[in-house]
């Protein structure tokens, strides 16, 4: 039986995320020819783009920073603080200066504008309060408002949070798009972890890793079994004499055929074989060898190219690569 206690969490819960979703709706219609001024800027600047804040406005600001690298734009966070003690220095004069702020109005602001007026960049100012120092001395403004927090004392920045990094998801998908920024060039900044390694590694730097076993049609049962014990992948790929790849066996053909109580020390591989198996290019890329494995229930695949062996990829290999 829920509580009372539990539910006022589970009501104080979906309040929060329904006033930060309502939040960002009311947003929508502020966007218009000042949001798509300010992508043009950024798109016609040889700089790059310097954002600041204060407080969790600074926070905010390094994680637009981030995304705003990480799909093609160059960014930089300076701290407004650290900025009137020596970080100015890392302005160049075609570079964008972004600020963001809630009130618009602090004090460390009112120092550092008047310091970034001086320069020849053109400022443009993320904040909720229209009528703030901010806003007035800012070449463009984008609406970040918000009525109040969610926070029950209108107190924590909660939903000018949420709402600023929504902003600042919008300017850098626009960028993006406007770039025509693709998967290859994604790869290119996400060379770590699974996400890079899905949209860069390939087949061919996976299966070298592996021995290749591979017998003749004409092998004996001892021959192939052999190679599929010494060769550590529970299969070997068959070919014929002119070397082309006809089949394949794998340990769960031997055991299928153990049960139906065949002697299969009197087969050859050419009569145990799975003919015309599914094979994968070395040039494909490792989630596409993976993608294939899923959707045919196996856990290898020949590697091949004009019906030519060149190896094995298992499944342990895309689990070892953290693709799985």
């Amino acid at each position: 039986m829920e509580t009372k206690v539990e539910k006022n969490i589970i009501d104080t819960a979906k309040k929060v995320l329904a006033d930060e979703s309502e939040a960002i709706k009311s947003l929508i219609s502020t966007i218009g020819s000042e949001f798509e001024e300010v992508v043009n800027l950024i798109l016609n600047s040889r700089g790059k783009v310097v954002l600041s804040g204060i407080g969790k406005s600074a926070i905010i600001a390094q994680k637009i920073s981030a995304t705003l690298n990480s799909t093609g734009q160059k960014a930089v966070f300076m701290h407004a603080t650290d900025a009137v003690h020596g970080d100015l220095g890392i302005i160049d004069d075609e570079d964008v200066i972004v600020i963001l702020s809630k009130s618009g109005n602090t004090p460390e602001l009112k120092v550092l504008i008047p310091l970034i007026r001086r320069l020849p960049n053109k400022l443009v100012g993320m904040v909720s309060d229209l009528d703030s120092f901010l806003a007035r001395n800012s070449d463009y403004v984008l609406n970040a408002h918000v009525n109040r927090e969610a926070c029950p004392m209108n107190l924590a920045p909660t939903t000018s949070t949420t709402v600023s990094l929504a902003l600042g998801d919008a300017l850098a998908v626009c960028l993006l798009e406007a770039r025509g920024f693709t998967k290859r060039d994604f790869a290119k900044y996400h060379p770590g972890g699974s996400l890079g390694k899905k949209l860069y590694l390939k087949v061919s730097d996976i299966y070298p890793n592996n021995e290749v076993p591979i017998v003749k049609e004409e092998a004996g049962m001892e021959e192939v079994i052999l190679e599929m014990t010494s060769k550590r992948l529970g299969t070997t790929a068959v070919i014929n004499e002119e070397g082309h790849l006809t089949g394949i066996i794998t340990d769960g053909d031997l055991r299928r055929k153990l049960r139906e109580k065949v002697d299969v020390f009197s087969l050859k591989a050419l009569d145990l074989m799975s003919r015309n198996p599914k094979v994968i290019r070395k040039d494909d890329f490792a989630v596409n060898a993976l993608n294939l494995m899923q959707e045919l229930s196996i856990t290898q695949l020949v590697v091949a190219e004009n019906q030519k062996v060149l190896g094995f990829v298992h499944l342990h290999d895309l689990l070892r690569e953290g693709l799985v």
